[in-house]
C-alpha cells in the first residue's frame, strides 16, 4: 500500500491482502471462516499476511511507553507524540511492523465479530495504535497537501469487512431495527477506510451466526470465497470526494447536494 509521498513503481506482479483478525478463540467460527478465506485467496495466487491480534497480544491501549520508543511523550498532546514519533522514525516496534505490513498491502480485510454494534476493543485499539498521524492522514511533508479522503494516503487498496453478528438477517436490511449494514458501520467503512484513501467494499457478514450449523457454514464459506474472487473487480463503495466541490469549507453537503435530504447515506455518491 503505497502512501502519496513514495515514487510511483510499476503495478506488483502479484497482490498482496494483509488479513487483519480479532477474534479470541482459533476454534471458532471466526476463526474457521478467516482460514478457510486465507486458503481461498493462496488458490487464488495471492500472497496473505496475518496480523491475529489476539494470538499476537496485541495492546490495545494507548500509554506513554508504547507512543514513542524513545519515551518522550506529554501525556496531554497524544496526537502530537504519536505524529513525532512517526516522523522521526521512533515509533515501538510492534507499531511499526504492522504499519510495515500496511504499506505492502494491496488490499485489507478487517474481520471480527460485532460487539455492541461495534468491533471488539483489540481492533479499535490496533486502528487507534496503528493509523496515526504522518502515517495514514496528516499533510504531505513534500506538497503540504492535506491526506484524506481522495488525497488518502492509501489510494487504491482495497478494504473488505468480514463479520459475524447475532442480529436476523433482515435486522441489518434497509428497514432492520439494527439499521443498513454500510450505515452500521459508518464510522470504520467511511471515518477509517475512505478518510486514510481506501476503497471500502460492500461488508461481507454472516448474522445469526449463534445459530450457524453444518449446512449454513458450508453456505457462509461459498459466499466469502465468491467475495474473495471479486475482490479486487467489485465495484467499491463511492463516498463522496472533500475536496471536489460537494462540502463547504465546514465539511457539510453543500445546499444543492440532495437538498433536504439528510442522515448518513447522503454521503455516498
Amino acid at each position: 500500500m503505497k502512501t502519496s509521498w513514495d515514487s510511483p513503481t510499476s503495478a506488483p506482479a502479484s497482490r498482496t491482502v494483509l488479513w487483519v483478525s480479532a477474534h479470541p478463540e482459533p476454534d471458532s467460527l471466526n476463526g474457521r471462516l478467516r482460514r478457510d478465506g486465507i486458503a481461498a485467496l493462496h488458490r487464488q495466487g495471492h500472497t496473505v499476511v496475518e496480523s491475529d491480534l489476539y494470538a499476537m497480544g496485541w495492546d490495545p491501549v494507548i500509554r506513554p511507553e508504547n507512543l514513542d520508543r524513545r519515551g518522550r511523550v506529554s501525556p496531554t498532546r497524544v496526537s502530537a507524540a504519536g505524529r513525532r514519533a512517526q516522523l522521526e522514525d521512533a515509533q515501538p516496534d510492534d507499531v511499526a511492523a504492522e504499519q510495515l505490513k500496511l504499506r505492502r498491502a494491496d488490499a485489507v480485510i478487517v474481520q471480527f465479530p460485532l460487539w455492541w454494534y461495534g468491533m471488539p476493543a483489540i481492533l479499535k485499539g490496533w486502528f487507534d495504535r496503528v493509523f496515526v498521524s504522518g502515517f495514514a492522514f496528516g499533510t504531505d511533508p513534500h506538497t503540504g497537501r492535506r491526506l484524506r479522503f481522495e488525497q488518502g494516503p492509501f489510494r487504491g487498496a482495497r478494504a473488505l469487512t468480514v463479520i459475524t453478528l447475532g442480529d436476523r438477517p433482515a435486522s441489518i436490511g434497509p428497514r432492520g431495527k439494527s439499521g443498513e449494514l454500510h450505515e452500521l458501520l459508518f464510522g470504520l467503512l467511511h471515518g477509517t477506510f475512505a478518510y486514510t484513501g481506501m476503497e471500502p467494499l460492500v461488508p461481507w457478514a454472516l448474522p445469526s451466526a449463534d445459530f450457524t450449523d453444518a449446512d449454513s457454514h458450508a453456505r457462509a464459506r461459498c459466499s466469502l470465497r465468491d467475495r474473495l474472487v471479486r475482490l479486487f473487480d467489485e465495484e467499491p463503495l463511492r463516498y463522496r470526494e472533500q475536496f471536489t466541490g460537494d462540502y463547504t469549507d465546514q465539511w457539510e453537503l453543500q445546499p444543492e447536494v440532495l437538498p433536504g435530504q439528510t442522515g448518513l447515506s447522503v454521503h455516498l455518491r
